[in-house]
C-alpha cells in the first residue's frame, strides 16, 4: 500500500479547500467514484442535485433524495459541503411558468424554495451560492424570470431569506467570465458594493473559473480576489476546469493544463483565496462531455483526474504548488 500522501492530506496540512462538484447517480454506481471523492477532496458540492430544477418534480413535492445522498456523503467523509444554487435563471422545473404567477406570488414561490431547502440543511451545509449568474457577459443585471418581475430586489431578498434560515451559513453570490479583473468583474464588483451598503448579508463572491480555451491570466485573478476581499467578501474558486479549443492543442496538453492549474492555485493562495472547488471529479464525468455545444468547440479532458480516475500532471502541478 502506498504511503504518498493524498491531495487531500497535503490540503488539510495547509489549511486549503480543495474541493470537486460531485453527481450522486455516479456516487453510487461507481466505487472508484467515490474512493477518489472522499480521499483526495475535502470540499464537496453537488452538481445538480440542488438545483430548483432536478429539486421539485412537481408543483406540490420536493425529492431531496440525490441532495440527501452527497450531504451525507460529505457528513460520512468529514468534507465541507457547499450548497449550489437556490436562484438561477436556468435548470428551473419544467413545470414551472413564470407567467403563470403575478410579481407577489413569484417572490412568494422564491421565499417558499430557499426557506425549504436552506433549512432542511440547517447546520449541514457549509456554504451556499444563493445567487448564480445574475450579471450578464456585458456587466448589465441580466434579464432573468426572477429580475424581470422583481427586479434587482430579489437578490437582496433572496441573501436575507437565506439568512433567516441559518444565521451561520455562508452566504455567496457566484457568476462565470468575472475571474480576472475585466468589465463583468467590474460589474459585479458594483452589484456586491450596492447591497453590502444596504446591510445584505452578502458574506462572499464565487469565481467559478472555466477556463474554456481562452484562460483568464492569474496575475488579473489575484488582483481581482484581492479588491474583493478589501471590499469584505471572501472568496472562492467554486467551479474550476481547464479544457482548449479543439484542434488548439499544444504539442504537450497535459503539461500545460498542469502548468496553468499550478499557476492559478499559487496566485490564488497568495492573494488570500484559500478555497478552489474543480468542477466534477475526473474527465470521465466531466460536463463538457455531456453538452454537444462545448464538446464540439473544447476539449474534454479539463480536471485532475482522467476518466479510470488516475492521477494527471495537473493533480501533481496543485499537490507541488500546495506543498509548496
Amino acid at each position: 500500500m502506498s504511503n504518498e500522501l493524498t491531495l487531500r492530506d497535503v490540503a488539510d496540512e495547509r489549511g486549503v479547500s480543495l474541493g470537486a462538484a460531485i453527481d450522486p447517480d455516479t456516487l453510487r454506481r461507481d466505487p472508484s467514484y467515490w474512493k477518489t471523492a472522499s480521499s483526495e477532496f475535502n470540499v464537496l458540492t453537488p452538481e445538480n442535485a440542488l438545483k430548483m430544477g432536478p429539486l421539485r418534480p412537481s408543483r406540490y413535492a420536493y425529492d431531496f433524495r440525490d441532495a440527501d445522498a452527497v450531504v451525507e456523503f460529505g457528513e460520512n467523509h468529514d468534507a465541507t459541503v457547499r450548497g449550489h444554487t437556490l436562484v438561477w435563471h436556468n435548470q428551473k422545473p419544467d413545470w414551472f411558468q413564470a407567467w403563470e404567477y403575478t410579481p407577489d406570488q413569484l417572490r412568494a414561490f422564491l421565499r417558499d424554495h430557499i426557506h425549504t431547502v436552506v433549512g432542511r440543511y440547517h447546520g449541514r451545509i457549509d456554504a451556499w451560492d444563493v445567487v448564480n449568474e445574475a450579471v450578464a457577459d456585458d456587466g448589465s443585471m441580466r434579464k432573468t424570470v426572477w429580475y424581470d418581475a422583481l427586479g434587482e430586489e430579489y437578490l437582496a431578498d433572496a441573501f436575507r431569506w437565506a439568512r433567516e434560515v441559518d444565521p451561520n451559513v455562508d452566504l455567496y453570490y457566484n457568476d462565470y467570465g468575472a475571474d480576472e479583473v475585466n468589465e463583468k468583474s467590474d460589474a459585479i464588483y458594483d452589484l456586491l458594493e450596492r447591497l453590502l451598503e444596504r446591510d445584505v448579508p452578502v458574506d462572499g463572491v464565487g469565481l467559478q473559473l472555466h477556463a474554456l480555451g481562452d484562460w483568464p491570466d492569474p496575475d488579473s485573478i489575484a488582483e481581482n480576489v484581492r479588491r474583493f476581499n478589501d471590499l469584505g467578501l471572501e472568496v472562492q474558486i467554486t467551479e474550476m476546469d481547464v479544457a482548449f479549443h479543439q484542434g488548439e492543442e499544444p504539442e504537450d496538453p497535459l503539461e500545460a493544463q498542469a502548468e496553468y492549474y499550478s499557476e492559478v492555485v499559487e496566485a490564488c493562495l497568495e492573494a488570500g483565496c484559500e478555497t478552489i472547488v474543480t468542477w466534477g471529479v475526473g474527465d470521465g464525468t466531466s460536463w463538457l462531455r455531456g453538452f454537444k455545444d462545448f464538446g464540439e468547440r473544447y476539449t474534454g479532458d479539463p480536471l485532475l483526474f482522467d476518466d479510470r480516475y488516475e492521477p494527471k500532471p495537473a493533480y501533481h502541478a496543485v499537490k507541488d504548488a500546495l506543498q509548496d
